[in-house]
């Protein structure tokens, strides 16, 4: 009597190649042994090679792969549910037929879900050729994570470890009508029916490849038929969770990722009647679900946006997109809070409230940095001494006392928060003050510019010129960068005896450096040289001698 794999794994496959090769070769040399895996591999009318290369491997290995093959239906869903019917494993497990996983992947899940009695298992998965996976969740190992109060409603793929008993006691199967997200339904409930949900964040053990022609589904799915999909999964979780805190901390995804991604840089380019349509779902989805928790929760550029759409101003909608591309934002401190002054701030016409626009403790988004211009930087010389002059305008207004711009030793401190202004770790301490500074309202009224005289000290260093600008109560950090501005010649100072030189660049980053370093090496004490050379050489030679010695003249040691 034959004993059931320890796990099932199910592959839905269309047109995956030559990608479905790498992916049933990391199955096959899983850690976890053949004896213990059963493959499930349904082809969904692929036109490619992808069926005949699924035939050969179950040719290649028939205790293992099981092949079946059926008309297309359009999306990964119908496959899956048909792998669930013959699937025969204690454990279910979902990858896309273009990944692969880690060897140990599969070894170390079960092993985690029955160390843990876990239903559900998230390895930690990260993406490959650009492709972008959320990590919060992988920050360390979990054995008793909840939807609840976790980053796991950001991971809602199916590409996890199922207990089977889970899956068919709640009869959990996959919405075939859904063009793309078919997944997520079946997680959620999955998550909500779960015991215990785990995670294995020490290993990867998730591979998710974009393909060179971007042809996955998720890709491929219009603006449309992505908002029909996401209205019709938030609907369903609003039927498995009842309205309050838990049902916000999921539906705070769809609102930061799924809604929000309609309202992206494409989103001026649609015809006039997609966009009135994308805006009516989103008023209509904002209406039932997006609760003051959830506009807290976000940050500003995306809430911004689903509160431009939820009042249908399209035409505000398309310059908060566009005006952000061209220039980044404008911010404003007042009173001790900063706003965003993106289009519709304090309009009467549209109504939105102020609390939208506000920086609610979240980190300043790359709109700051973007809008750091830099004006003119250049030399002063006085006598032996050298002062880097330099002007930059920074996309703030109102109370921007807090405001100061140093050269700073060292690469920027790492958070975080995403590439451009960061929030300063704790720990992490300004640059000493050094020269004169002043401040004054940019002449188009959106920003401040920054004028200041830093003088350069006898040092021999990479000091990168920073804005330090308090936001809200928080101190961020913005490089400044070249922009395609000329940097000064590079200038001499200090005296004859001791010259330094400095000069002035961009580095790859696009990043304005100032490099400063001695024009000659310090005067060398050539009589020490010579001694030490000379103490070497009699060392090296005693060494010598004693090795010849300790040896007879047939070359055997001694005894």
């Amino acid at each position: 009597m034959s004993t059931a794999p320890d796990v099932s794994v199910i592959v839905a496959v269309y047109n995956t190649m030559p990608y479905l090769t790498e992916c049933l070769n990391s199955l096959l040399g899983q850690s976890i042994g053949r004896n213990r895996l059963e493959i499930v591999a349904v082809d969904d009318g692929s036109t490619d090679d992808s069926g005949r290369e699924l035939d050969r491997f179950a040719e290649q290995y028939p205790d293992t792969v099981k092949v079946l093959h059926q008309p297309n239906s359009g999306g990964p869903a119908a496959p899956s549910n048909r792998a669930l019917e013959v699937a025969t494993g204690r454990y279910l497990y979902f990858i896309g037929s273009d990944d692969y996983l880690g060897e140990e992947a599969l070894e170390r899940m079960v092993k985690c879900a029955d160390d843990n009695d876990s239903d559900i298992v998230v390895g930690k998965m990260v993406g490959t050729n650009g492709r972008y996976v959320h990590q919060a969740l992988y920050k360390q190992n979990d054995p008793d994570v909840s939807l609840y109060d976790s980053e796991l409603p950001f991971t809602l793929a199916n590409t996890k470890l199922f207990r089977r008993d889970l899956v068919e006691k709640h009869k959990l199967r996959f919405p075939e009508h859904l063009p793309v997200g078919s997944d997520q339904p079946f997680t959620i409930e999955a998550c909500v029916r779960a015991r215990k949900i785990s995670v294995v964040a020490d290993y990867i053990c998730y591979f998710a490849v974009k393909r060179g022609d971007a042809s996955n589904i998720t890709y491929r799915a219009d603006h449309l038929a992505r908002l029909r999909a996401t209205a019709e999964i938030m609907e369903f979780t609003a039927g498995l969770v009842e309205a309050g805190p838990k049902r916000d901390a999921v539906l705070r995804r769809h609102f930061t990722w799924e809604l929000a991604k309609l309202v992206q840089d494409d989103f001026p380019s649609l015809d006039r009647e997609v966009q009135r349509q994308i805006c009516a779902g989103i008023a209509r989805l904002a209406d039932a679900y997006f609760t003051d928790g959830i506009r807290d929760a976000m940050d500003v550029k995306r809430r911004v946006r689903i509160a431009l759409a939820h009042a249908g101003a399209i035409d505000e909608l398309c310059d908060a997109i566009t005006s952000e591309q061209e220039r980044g934002a404008t911010f404003l401190i007042e009173g001790g809070r900063a706003f965003a002054r993106y289009p519709g701030f304090r309009d009467p016409r549209i109504g939105l409230s102020e609390r939208t626009y506000e920086l609610l403790g979240e980190s300043v988004p790359g709109p700051l940095a973007q809008g750091t211009e830099l004006l003119g930087s250049d030399w002063e010389q006085q006598g032996d001494g050298l002062t880097y002059t330099v002007s930059v305008r920074v996309p703030v207004v109102g109370d921007v006392e807090g405001a100061v711009l140093r050269l700073a030793k060292g690469a920027m401190p790492k958070s975080a928060d995403k590439p451009g202004a960061r929030r300063l770790k704790e720990g992490h301490s300004l640059p000493a003050p050094v020269g004169d500074m002043t401040l004054k309202p940019a002449e188009n009224g959106a920003g401040t510019v920054l004028n200041a005289r830093v003088p350069l000290g006898q040092v021999t260093a990479k000091l990168g010129v920073r804005v330090y600008l308090d936001l809200a109560g928080r101190t961020y950090e913005i490089p400044v960068r070249g922009q395609g501005l000329p940097m000064p010649l590079a200038r001499r100072w200090g005296r004859d005896a001791d010259p330094y030189r400095a000069s002035a660049l961009v580095n790859d980053k696009g990043r304005v450096v100032i490099d400063t370093a001695r024009m000659y090496p310090p005067k060398r004490d050539l009589a020490r040289e010579a001694l030490l050379r000379f103490a070497r050489r009699l060392k090296s030679r005693a060494v010598g001698l004693k090795s010849i010695g300790s040896k007879k003249p047939n070359g055997s040691r001694r005894k």
